[in-house]
């Protein structure tokens, strides 16, 4: 069975769209690490607690929360391409930002930047979502965790040189204002290679309306997806943006080590979400779901109690092997019905996105009366309630079957 998405017998316009769309969720990824794997020399330029730390990454979350309900509707309206294009460079402006903010030590200048910056974030990941949902939908084969793959492989390689920069000594303001030219030229030239998009147009006066179906907010199913989502990604999020952290402050090691450790994790996101749709289209969707939960449950558990960097080490590749799979397969199966794709997969996206950005802060500010390395183990329990919710996500019809060559 093949994978590659550039196999396909499907036309080159199609292989061009996949390959557009793994450009766009790297970069994704790549912007994300740039800030995540240094978020400990925002902490000590802005003179943070880990509490005060945890406001500052809520300004992130309620900008992702405000901008994810609507996200369906502005692709409807204008189409992914023109969505990712408009979330890049506002994205790109709040990184500016950012960097100008953290070069005058301003903590409501930072605060306000990353309130943009989630509001750019949040569209931006619900339009490659469902572009990536489309694309999949056509080649008929498992491919969206390999979409999610691109983006942790650019999380990967954003904390490496995050790292790199961190022991050269290299500001972040400096960091960020270089990332966000990358992601204005992007974000402007690759979705014009998306699929096509017909955006949603108001009937002349006498012809009519389309019926409005149910609210996909009253859909059972799509809610109980988005609360599985919403546990597993919990696990993601903690570690996108506390593990270099906790490494620093449990083991006492240095920043460019902590920097190394968050990319050991997402090298390890990366590799599974590679592989995981060959694992997805054998084992099925539900079954690959609890097992991914139950290898995020083991692998933070010996990252927190592992009394050495080795073994943290290994905990935190079984926690990003279990952290990989959950999202793309929500994502996937929020969109089974291409008819109501964009209005659910926003649904699932901002249930899911209260866990993902709006849990973090809240493992800061437990992390200010246990110390962020023990507040990780708070995770286990949304964990446990996503691997008992799992059978929400059995497809609507039979699992993707692979494209004829």
């Amino acid at each position: 069975m093949k994978t590659d998405i550039s196999s396909t017998s499907a036309g080159p316009s199609l292989t061009a769209a996949a390959a557009a769309t793994f450009v766009v969720f790297g970069v994704n990824g790549f912007v994300f690490a740039s800030w995540a794997a240094r978020i400990p020399a925002v902490t000590e330029t802005l003179h943070l607690t880990s509490g005060q730390m945890g406001t500052l990454l809520l300004c992130t979350a309620i900008g992702s929360l405000l901008a994810l309900p609507t996200a369906g509707l502005v692709v409807g309206r204008i189409g992914t391409a023109n969505a990712v294009r408009a979330a890049g460079v506002l994205a790109a402006l709040a990184g500016v930002g950012i960097a100008l903010s953290l070069s005058a030590e301003s903590v409501l200048g930072t605060a306000i930047s990353l309130f943009f910056f989630g509001i750019g974030i949040g569209l931006w990941d619900v339009s490659q979502n469902i572009e990536g949902a489309d694309v999949e939908h056509k080649l008929r084969r498992t491919i969206m965790p390999q979409f999610h793959a691109a983006f942790s492989g650019g999380a990967f390689v954003g904390a490496l040189i995050g790292a790199g920069l961190s022991t050269l000594g290299v500001g972040l303001p400096e960091h960020l204002l270089v990332i966000a030219a990358v992601v204005v030229v992007v974000a402007l030239v690759t979705p014009r290679y998306f699929l096509p998009h017909e955006a949603e147009t108001v009937p002349f006066d006498g012809e009519p309306r389309p019926a409005k179906g149910p609210s996909p907010w009253r859909d059972s199913r799509t809610l109980l997806i988005g609360v599985v989502v919403l546990g597993a990604t919990l696990t993601e999020g903690a570690g996108n943006d506390w593990i270099a952290k906790a490494t620093v402050d449990g083991l006492g090691t240095s920043e460019s080590t902590g920097a190394l450790m968050f990319a050991l994790f997402v090298l390890a996101m990366t590799a599974m979400r590679f592989f995981g749709g060959r694992l997805i289209d054998a084992y099925g969707r539900v079954a690959v779901l609890r097992a991914s939960m139950g290898a995020a449950a083991a692998g933070l558990g010996l990252f927190v109690l592992a009394g050495n960097v080795w073994l943290a080490g290994i905990g935190a590749a079984l926690w990003g092997v279990g952290a990989a799979l959950a999202f793309p397969m929500g994502m996937s199966a929020a969109a089974d019905d291409p008819k109501h794709a964009a209005a659910r997969v926003s649904v699932v996206s901002t249930v899911g996105y209260v866990a993902f950005l709006a849990g973090p802060p809240l493992l800061g500010y437990l992390g200010d009366l246990t110390g962020i390395h023990l507040a990780l183990l708070a995770i286990v329990v949304p964990i446990v309630v996503a691997l008992v919710l799992a059978g929400a996500a059995k497809p609507l019809v039979p699992e993707l079957a692979p494209a004829r060559d």
